[in-house]
């Protein structure tokens, strides 16, 4: 009795293997095939739409270290080597080889910006139901405000990856579908705690390669709601404050993962603030006068003026006299987050620039493109913050631009590096639609005013 029972267990145990053998040789070919990974927003979007820009292999910026290919060539003039966009303020940019000029700037340029619920006193902030729960509770949340963030306070907004996709006719044609609606993708690193964490590594990595990392991914329309989809997605406007500028603007925070917040390491609320393009930003200072401009210069989420230019050889020469250490090998261009960089200037040249012509060179373009030099861009720490890793330097490059670059009397103790511009119309274009052009690499610069540059404070 006792050994029939034994052998029956043995003859359980083997059909329970064999039986789990057969399962593992049948799905490890359909994982491998199939992998069981969730489909991501990106994933969708790729069968109606095109990711813009240019792939890291083939960056105009490869060579942005080579000081032979962006000297000075006599007989040859300066022109734009990269164009950058920045479509949220302080996260990655979008390398273009061209793109159109607005007034505000750059077409898809700082189109949203993170902002922080801060308060001049500590005190919590409460959600709308509590907040009118009492009186004091209401009076409390009145004093609090939002208040744009950067890499300056919080230096991981540097590694969170933003993607344009647009339409693309070709897929679109396939699948009788027609739309002309892009998109915007930001992600960013995020693993879920315990068993969710293991299965979040082990789907991406099956999904999307070994080297891969888990991310969690946003989904942002590039065009600006209408009223209808205001109401239904439940924005609303609010003021955000942009240094000493306030705007008028629309917070999309219904559409942020409260793991942002987190992996950010903001304490307060956060918000996602889309600049409305019938409320843009006057801008004075040292830009043109409307007379002068034929419009009232405006920009979106820009710091202060609609675009922003560096030439080459001036990172270069001033990157040769910034100390290096284990963690500052190189100077990347892309630390100072300007929109166009030139190449084929003598060093510090652009500072003498007041108007300069983009000519179309070898850009495929057939108009110039024409900006006022508005002044020097006068620079903070955020340049200590790596653009990849989102590291930051405790002294460098804030330190050797403060000691060497303090030359805007406008700004004394300050370092300077790059210039801010002010796009030029034709003085016939008086329709504030109509104003529009292009520029693109390969465009030659033809320098036709110089002059000098005193900064005005905000």
């Amino acid at each position: 009795m006792g050994q029939s029972l034994i052998s029956g267990l043995d003859l359980d145990l083997s059909s329970m293997f064999l039986l789990f053998v057969t399962v593992c040789a049948f799905m490890i070919p359909v994982v491998v095939i199939l992998p069981p990974i969730p489909l991501s927003k990106s994933d969708a979007l790729l069968q109606t739409h095109s990711k813009a820009g240019v792939k890291p292999a083939k960056s105009n910026l490869r060579d942005q270290h080579a000081a032979e290919a962006h000297a000075l060539q006599p007989g040859h003039p300066a022109r734009i080597h990269s164009l950058v966009v920045y479509p949220v303020k302080s996260c990655r940019g979008i390398e273009v080889t061209r793109s159109r000029v607005f007034p505000q700037g750059l077409e898809f340029d700082r189109l949203f910006t993170f902002a922080q619920l801060k308060s001049p006193f500590p005190a919590p902030v409460q959600d709308a139901g509590a907040a009118n729960a009492t009186k004091n509770a209401e009076e409390e949340k009145s004093r609090h405000r939002w208040e744009f963030i950067t890499q300056r306070q919080f230096a991981r907004l540097a590694t969170v990856k933003v993607d344009l996709w647009q339409p693309d006719e070709m897929k679109l044609r396939k699948q009788s579908l027609r739309t002309r609606e892009a998109f915007l993708t930001l992600r960013f690193p995020w693993r879920g705690h315990g068993w969710r964490g293991v299965w979040d590594v082990v789907t991406t990595k099956l999904g999307r390669g070994v080297r891969a990392e888990p991310e969690r991914e946003i989904l942002l329309p590039v065009d600006f709601p209408s009223e209808a989809e205001i109401r239904d997605k439940g924005y609303a406007y609010e003021e955000v404050r942009i240094w000493k500028d306030t705007a008028t603007a629309l917070n999309m925070e219904r559409d942020l993962p409260e793991e942002l917040r987190l992996y950010l390491g903001v304490s307060n609320k956060l918000g996602l603030f889309r600049i409305d393009p019938a409320r843009l930003r006057e801008v004075y200072r040292c830009a043109p006068r409307k007379e002068a401009a034929g419009y009232q210069p405006v920009t979106g989420f820009q710091d202060a003026y609609p675009l922003h230019m560096l030439n080459l050889s001036s990172v270069q020469k001033f990157s040769s006299e910034v100390p290096k250490d284990q963690d500052l090998k190189q100077l990347d261009v892309l630390r100072f987050r300007a929109n166009m960089m030139v190449s084929g200037a003598p060093a510090y040249d652009e500072e003498t620039w007041k108007r300069a012509r983009f000519k179309p060179g070898t850009s495929g373009l057939y108009n110039d493109a024409v900006f006022h030099v508005s002044c020097r861009t006068v620079r903070c720490k955020m340049p200590n913050v790596d653009p990849t890793s989102g590291d930051r330097h405790p002294r460098e490059p804030d330190k050797s631009l403060r000691a060497l670059r303090a030359v805007d009397e406008g700004a004394p103790l300050l370092g300077c590096l790059g210039m801010q511009l002010t796009p030029l119309f034709e003085d016939s274009v008086t329709d504030d639609q109509e104003r529009a052009g292009w520029v693109a690499v390969g465009m030659t610069v033809e320098v036709e005013e110089r002059g000098e540059h005193v900064y005005i404070k905000q």
